[in-house]
């Protein structure tokens, strides 16, 4: 009997995937969630001006998208005061990480990253056979000179590194990363994923010249933006990396119908700023329910906000588990200490009213689940 012969690098991986979603969850508990705010999406949705475009799209979704996606990259290139040759758009930062990854990295290849830092990241990784030298955190935060230090030891072709911060929310100055750049070894690349930039504070953005050989920086519209399902992403960096993008890169990928909402939805300042207010008021009201409920929010430059249970991850697996039988979709940090913490997305004030009152039946059964298994 015949049978696909899969690579050796393939055939030795697990049958999984890097998450699963609430879609899934919800088939699972045969009902939808009552407030879904775990994935960080934006629950207030894209810019209006971006829906009326993609509607009037629609019509011509016939056609192919754009393939090097012309008018989003000028508009890109305008908004960020670089050239459009320093931009590649891509479905998602997950696609272009993939992307990456192909680009770089053969079976044995050294990769640097944060244990408990972005799965799909690692995933990538895996799936092209690289081996994965993992950092902790430190304070809750991502180590970028462990990283880069990390790097050197290992010969690491790629270090992986977010900020504002997945899933703790926080962050390193604009300053310490700058710093930090000049230990970053000969022939390692940098990715910068800043995913969550348009939430950043004053000064956690840095100022890193578009042509420097070492970094590449990666952004959305799945978050602020509002736009998470078009999948629509974009990495900057030297012309030569952008370029080479083109020998792997799934050049029809980008559907048109996403093109043209993502432009209207940069163009749109207005909405962008209305979004960031109500995700600040969200994220207040989340550390505020954190506090009344014995727990520690931990400050955030993010669209969600870590609550901190404390103990061993034990307490936060069975709150995650009692929130999703009351209806409420949430996640929790990826691998100990970071599982300590419920991570709650911003949600609209319906989202959060139901939070709020599933909260204390639901730790209340959680802490009784704990105490029945110590």
């Amino acid at each position: 009997m015949t049978h696909p012969r899969y690579t050796r690098t393939v055939a030795a991986l697990p049958e999984t995937v890097p998450f699963v979603g609430p879609e899934t969850l919800e088939r699972g508990r045969g009902a939808p969630f009552d407030a879904r705010i775990g994935a960080n999406e934006s629950v207030f949705g894209p810019s209006p001006k971006a829906m009326a475009a993609m509607r009037d799209a629609v019509a011509e979704c016939w056609k192919y998208g754009d393939a090097p996606s012309h008018d989003l990259r000028q508009a890109l290139a305008a908004h960020h005061g670089i050239a459009p040759e320093n931009i590649v758009v891509g479905e998602g930062i997950d696609g272009l990480l993939g992307d990456l990854v192909r680009l770089l990295i053969e079976p044995g290849d050294a990769v640097v990253t944060s244990d408990g830092a972005y799965p799909t990241f690692n995933y990538h990784v895996a799936g092209y056979g690289g081996v994965l030298h993992k950092v902790p955190f430190r304070d809750d935060r991502e180590d970028l000179p462990a990283l880069l230090a990390k790097a050197g030891e290992t010969g690491a072709k790629l270090v992986y590194f977010v900020n504002p911060d997945n899933p703790m929310g926080t962050w390193s100055t604009a300053e310490e990363i700058t710093a930090a750049l000049a230990d970053l070894p000969e022939g390692c690349l940098l990715i910068l994923d800043e995913a969550y930039a348009e939430f950043a504070p004053e000064g956690v953005v840095p100022q890193i010249a578009i042509d420097h050989p070492g970094v590449v920086r990666m952004r959305t519209f799945s978050k602020a933006h509002g736009m998470a399902g078009a999948r629509i992403g974009y990495a900057m960096g030297a012309p030569g990396l952008i370029r080479a993008y083109d020998k792997v890169r799934n050049h029809f990928g980008v559907n048109r119908t996403a093109q043209i909402g993502a432009l209207a939805a940069l163009e749109d300042t207005a909405w962008l700023g209305h979004v960031r207010a109500e995700v600040t008021a969200a994220c207040d009201r989340i550390a505020d329910i954190a506090r009344a409920h014995g727990l520690s929010p931990l400050p955030t430059a993010t669209n969600f906000v870590a609550m901190d249970l404390g103990g061993n991850g034990d307490l936060t697996r069975a709150l995650v588990a009692a929130l999703g039988k009351r209806g409420i979709f949430v996640r929790m940090g990826f691998v100990p200490p970071l599982d300590r913490c419920l991570r709650v997305s911003a949600g609209t004030k319906a989202d959060l009213d139901a939070f709020e009152a599933a909260l204390p039946a639901a730790l209340e059964e959680a802490r009784a689940a704990v105490s029945a298994t110590a």
